[in-house]
């Protein structure tokens, strides 16, 4: 394997941070995950630290690294730009990602690991949105396989319009589940294939959390059909869709000041 100082070194302190927050993880399917060769990770995308928790779960099972995609706003700030683009993750402009798809289906031909979230943003409402069918075409392209996975109490660390105290994070479980390789031939229809892929994930979610070994009655990371008072997925689409529109007007402004 060669030597990647600054992933190695970014692994490092994921670790220690979540050492030191007493996240207590609980893996389920690891050998899922394959030793050699490309695959594209397909999480669940509820708070903003699955990326690190899936790397670091995926780490310590076989040492690989997963290259993910993430918005080109993450690779415009100069010091974290950098450090993302020493990793070799991939940057995607959202209103224009065929390069970024070009350049993920090549590092799969190389054999890499390409860590894509199907639900293209963070569901507040910590339930499934509909997936975008670019994981599936990306595998399908590739030839590689898809591998699901489902995680969970990951957002209690941090997760969008929520200010969680120090003390809330600490001795949080995070559960995860790998599930099963998912392949998708060239021919197939994209929209069936996403249908599948959001399917299998749903069940590894319910899966983790009947089991989750906190009761979230009345919690804030519980999703309303649970008992939970999070958002609903309307309210949360309808707040998306309102920041979308304040930083459209915020863009328009600036522009109109230049």
């Amino acid at each position: 394997m060669t030597r990647e100082p600054v992933y190695s070194f970014a692994i490092g302190v994921g670790r220690t941070v979540f050492a030191a927050l007493r996240v207590r993880q609980t893996v389920r399917g690891a050998h899922h995950i394959p030793d050699t060769g490309g695959a594209v990770i397909a999480m669940t995308h509820f708070g903003y630290l699955e990326f690190a928790l899936v790397e670091c779960a995926t780490w310590m099972h076989n040492r690989r690294r997963i290259r993910f995609m993430a918005k080109q706003s993450v690779f415009d700030k100069p010091v974290v730009g950098r450090l993302m683009r020493s990793m070799r993750h991939i940057p995607v402009n959202m209103k224009a990602g065929a390069d970024a798809f070009a350049a993920a289906a090549t590092a799969l031909r190389d054999g890499e690991l390409i860590g894509v979230f199907p639900e293209a943003g963070v569901s507040a409402s910590f339930t499934i949105r509909d997936f975008k069918t670019g994981a599936v075409r990306l595998a399908a392209q590739a030839e590689v396989p898809i591998i699901p996975v489902a995680v969970w109490g990951g957002h209690r660390l941090l997760t969008k319009n929520r200010k969680i105290s120090m003390k809330e994070r600490l001795g949080v479980p995070v559960h995860f589940s790998f599930g099963a390789p998912i392949h998708v031939t060239a021919g197939e229809d994209p929209a069936v294939a996403t249908a599948k892929l959001k399917t299998t994930m749903e069940a590894l979610l319910g899966e983790l959390q009947s089991s989750y070994p906190e009761d979230g009655t009345g919690k804030w990371w519980q999703p309303r059909v649970l008992g939970g008072t999070a958002p609903t997925p309307e309210e949360a689409a309808a707040a998306d869709a309102a920041r979308d529109r304040r930083r459209e007007a915020a863009r328009a402004a600036q522009a109109a000041r230049k």
